[in-house]
């Protein structure tokens, strides 16, 4: 399993998708920059989500929150309080580590009031850095990033940077539902960066200081919270699977009672089968209840009650929130797509040829178009048919190398057709189109290219 995430990473690097950040002066550790493929993929599970969750519903609108907000939010949200991770030292090496982390440890999720009751560091636990088994006692550790608003640098100017997304759509509720005008059940969903301190951040794109989240608080009468609960549980687990998710990588894990967060009436993890982790959060769809609309009110002193005109009533809302990353999605993917075959080489030969076999709708490049060579007969047409193509998809022209080669480059990237303008197409108007998961090939007259392409994609 080592190696499959050694390959995957050194893929990810020299195919320009994911690399270490500030890489020239050493990196930061856990900081990574997308590259131009890496944009892409993004983009695209960013636009598959909100199009399943917003643009196919009549029942989602879309917020984008300010990613420092009042210090009032985060005290009222609890995460200055209880946002905390268990963190001990190593005494000998002085490393430091989430202490539920360490092998044979368990302890609830931070957020938990009793986070640092259940943790026994006298179970002699090995220090994974030095295998020494002697540590500081557990302490917490609070995750936000703090950092000051204005010239002066004191407790009165003190802004943290968002740790989630949710809470801005939480002190929005009211303007957003008068605005849109929606009656519950409705969503407010959002796509944006959030930040936390982690103590122990690793494994490539899995735990990092700053990620991207796909966030949707779906707020509900209170008595059918728990239908919509299983209902969106459901829906997401189905959003991976549709995407081309191998389903045996993929389940279901409902949250014992001491993990649950502070808010939490009831939590189910979608969980991905990671090589460096066997099973890990790829998302957690939680029923919220009433908790946060409540605090917020409590200390801002402004109503935050629905008004049901059928009941002629007001209560608070309860809140289903299904909260996705898209990094973590982005590298579940990429290893879910990851696969090496047998293929015949130009030469009759059997070689071995790494693919992503993405979902098209996710692959970062759409189209490849491939002149058999750089002859100048051949130029005109070929880029006649890139600028067809360009328009619909996100395209790349290659002309450099044996036609061979440049086929397994984009196999490697996961591009789901390859178009090659050949000496014939002089003659005969056609291309020929190649499919990255049967290796297939067809020609097709240039003028119903786009058309061909268009019901594939």
């Amino acid at each position: 399993m080592a190696d499959l995430m050694e390959a995957i990473t050194s893929l990810a690097k020299r195919r320009g998708i994911a690399f270490p950040s500030s890489e020239i002066y050493g990196g930061l550790r856990s900081s990574w920059d997308y590259g131009p493929l890496g944009v892409e993929l993004k983009r695209n599970i960013r636009h598959a989500w909100w199009k399943r969750n917003v643009q196919l519903r009549d029942d989602v609108v879309g917020l984008e929150a300010a990613v420092i907000m009042s210090p009032k939010v985060w005290e009222a949200s609890g995460h200055l309080e209880v946002f905390t991770d268990p963190l001990v030292e190593c005494l000998k090496c002085h490393r430091r580590f989430r202490a539920d982390h360490l092998p044979g440890v368990h302890a609830p999720q931070s957020g938990h009031e009793d986070d640092d009751t259940t943790i026994d560091m006298h179970a002699k636990q090995k220090c994974p850095n030095c295998g020494n088994d002697a540590f500081t006692d557990p302490r917490n550790f609070n995750l936000m990033f703090k950092t000051h608003m204005g010239p002066v640098e004191d407790e009165a100017n003190a802004v943290y940077l968002r740790p989630e997304t949710a809470q801005g759509m939480f002190v929005d509720f009211t303007t957003i539902q008068a605005s849109s005008r929606k009656r519950l059940p409705f969503g407010i969903a959002q796509i944006g960066k959030s930040f936390r301190n982690e103590i122990t951040p690793g494994n490539f794109i899995f735990r990092t200081r700053e990620f991207e989240q796909m966030e949707l608080e779906f707020f509900v009468e209170p008595g059918t919270d728990e239908k919509w609960h299983e209902y969106w549980i459901e829906e997401r687990f189905r959003w991976y699977a549709d995407l081309g998710m191998r389903t045996e990588n993929i389940r279901l894990r409902e949250h014992e009672t001491d993990e649950l967060s502070h808010y939490s009436k009831r939590t189910v993890d979608i969980e991905y089968r990671f090589p460096f982790t066997d099973w890990g959060e790829l998302e957690g769809i939680a029923n919220r209840t009433d908790f946060d609309l409540k605090q917020h009110e409590r200390f801002s002193g402004q109503d935050l009650t629905y008004f049901d005109q059928e009941k002629e009533e007001r209560y608070h809302p309860y809140v289903i929130e299904p909260a996705a990353g898209v990094d973590r999605a982005l590298l579940a993917f990429l290893i879910d797509a990851y696969a090496v075959d047998e293929a015949p080489s130009a030469k009759g030969n059997v070689e071995k040829r790494t693919v992503l076999r993405f979902h098209r709708d996710l692959a970062p490049i759409k189209v490849a178009v491939l002149p058999l060579s750089r002859n100048e007969q051949l130029a005109p047409d070929a880029r006649a048919v890139f600028d067809v193509v360009k328009e619909r998809w996100m395209a790349q022209f290659d002309d450099a190398g044996a036609i061979g080669r440049r086929y397994r480059r984009q196999d490697e990237i996961g591009t789901p057709f390859c178009v090659t303008i050949d000496f014939d197409t002089l003659e005969d108007r056609q291309v020929t189109v190649r499919e990255r998961d049967t290796m297939s090939q067809e020609r097709i007259p240039i003028e119903n290219l786009a058309a061909y392409l268009a019901e594939r994609l």
